[in-house]
């Protein structure tokens, strides 16, 4: 093949894969460069080829690497020791490449065929990219295709430009069925550029696939007016989105229901018939989590803010109602509020919240050395922790009804002292039991050396004594911490023999 001919091929290519002539250079720089290769038959040599893009002439050069004696893989073809560098001439530093110009092979029949596979692969890297840089900002985004192939486990969907995706049977919705050149609508979920070049993951089950449609179908969304602040799905079943609008005057539910539920209905159309609930959004996550389980009318509600919980009670008639087949309605109402939701009756929430009471009474009955009736009063006003006592604003204890300012800085006091005792029991519980040795041994702190003193390791003689399963019933303790420290302490006994 002349250098006209080269020129005239890297041009056809160029244009009808719509890929850089550096690319289709780049592919027969490399297969001149495999062909060359084969003149050395057995052994490995390291060889750069060189296209000059305006006339097509090309160079070749064989090359080497200087390494130092300490190279584990040295191949006498591709590296050169410095000292050899050196009775060559050499004047090049460690690392450096030598090269040295050989004879062009020809670019015949063998070249061609290794460049045109090079050069397809190096098209297909390139369309990869391609696709990698023009979807790379459209994650989230709803996409529209048609199904190209159908197999077991994916559907395969045509975007159009060379791009295409893939729609896991996992990500469908229910029992849809799609054969190929149907139309299908999906979000894009992740795209990979690794392994076998970038895929386009698609999603019709994701909560993005719901606001996505209702997007679509309310044209006050895409102006802003409607707000979607959460939404959660069962796939195929039903889903809950939460509303909120940016306009006083407007009814963000009845906008996104439309006129005889026209747009509800376009969206469970498209979901395989999947019930969706809009609710209105309130920043009052107790007032959300009411929303969120309507139908049911929710009778008292506890919020525990530390746990993310809340104890939803209901009345018995509507605790089926409130939970949903398989709990489904409590589990979305708890995926579209982020709190986790116990639902009960009235009555066992009474209960429950009884039971509470008489824990934190006879708490602060002890702690505080007060009578039950002033115990009582504190938990009615929800003081439920002797930390509330001592650090409350002294004006919101001294508020409660019955009690002065005298009254306050007497509890405040006790309440104070009660936490100081504590604190001191609980350095004595370790400090005035366990020894020194033990206290002091490296990677040993305090709150150990207390979990220690409960399985009954008291000096590091008693832990040298342990084995690692026996530690390992302390929360959070990792085999390989466990077995360190029994080694520290068995270190003394190392000691001992050599001597």
């Amino acid at each position: 093949m002349s250098s006209k001919e080269l020129l005239l091929v890297a041009e056809a290519v160029s244009h009808e894969k719509s890929v850089d002539r550096e690319v289709i250079f780049e592919a027969m720089e490399e297969a001149l460069a495999m062909a060359t290769k084969k003149r050395y038959h057995n052994e490995e040599v390291d060889v750069r080829v060189s296209i000059d893009p305006e006339d097509g002439t090309y160079e070749t050069f064989r090359r080497w690497q200087v390494v130092d004696d300490n190279f584990e893989e040295f191949e006498s073809g591709m590296h050169l020791y410095d000292d050899q560098a050196e009775e060559r001439g050499l004047k090049i530093g460690m690392g450096e490449i030598h090269e040295e110009k050989i004879d062009n092979v020809e670019f015949g029949r063998i070249a061609a065929q290794t460049a045109k596979q090079v050069i397809v692969q190096k098209v297909r890297d390139a369309e990869r990219a391609q696709v990698v840089e023009q979807y790379q900002d459209r994650v989230g985004e709803l996409l529209s295709g048609s199904v190209k192939k159908v197999t077991r486990d994916n559907i395969i969907v045509d975007l159009g430009g060379n791009a295409e995706a893939v729609l896991p049977r996992s990500e469908l919705i229910g029992r849809e069925v799609f054969r190929v050149n149907d139309r299908i609508r999906s979000v894009l979920t992740s795209l990979s550029a690794e392994g076998r070049g970038p895929q386009l993951m698609l999603s019709r089950a994701c909560p993005e696939m719901l606001i996505s449609l209702f997007e679509i179908e309310v044209p006050e969304i895409a102006e802003e007016v409607i707000e979607i602040r959460a939404a959660a799905r069962d796939p195929g079943a039903r889903a809950k989105i939460a509303v909120k609008t940016n306009d006083g005057r407007m009814d963000p539910v009845g906008a996104c229901v439309g006129m005889r539920g026209a747009r509800v209905q376009a969206v469970s159309n498209e979901l395989d018939g999947e019930r969706v609930d809009i609710i209105l959004w309130d920043d009052n996550p107790a007032q959300l989590v009411i929303n969120a389980l309507a139908p049911a009318e929710v009778e008292s509600i506890v919020v525990d803010e530390d746990s993310g919980t809340m104890d939803v009670a209901v009345l018995q008639d509507n605790l089926a109602q409130a939970i949903g087949r398989s709990g489904q309605n409590v589990r979305l109402a708890s995926e579209l509020t982020g709190w986790n939701i116990n639902v009960m009756s009235v009555e066992d929430a009474e209960s429950k919240q009884e039971e509470e009471s008489i824990s934190y009474i006879e708490k602060l009955m002890n702690a505080l050395g007060v009578d039950q009736d002033v115990a009582e009063v504190l938990v009615e006003e929800g003081f439920t922790s002797v930390e509330e006592v001592a650090y409350v604003p002294i004006e919101e204890l001294a508020g409660v009804e019955g009690f002065d300012d005298e009254i306050a800085n007497e509890l405040r006091s006790r309440a104070k002292d009660a936490l100081l005792t504590q604190a001191l029991a609980s350095e004595e519980s370790v400090d005035g039991v366990t020894a020194e040795d033990l206290i002091s041994m490296d990677g040993m702190d305090s709150a150990l050396a207390g979990e220690l003193a409960k399985l009954g390791v008291f000096t590091m003689e008693d832990l040298a004594e342990q084995a690692t399963d026996e530690l390992m019933e302390i929360e959070g303790m990792e085999e390989q911490r466990a077995a360190a420290l029994i080694m520290t302490a068995r270190a003394p006994w190392f000691e001992e023999t050599e001597s």
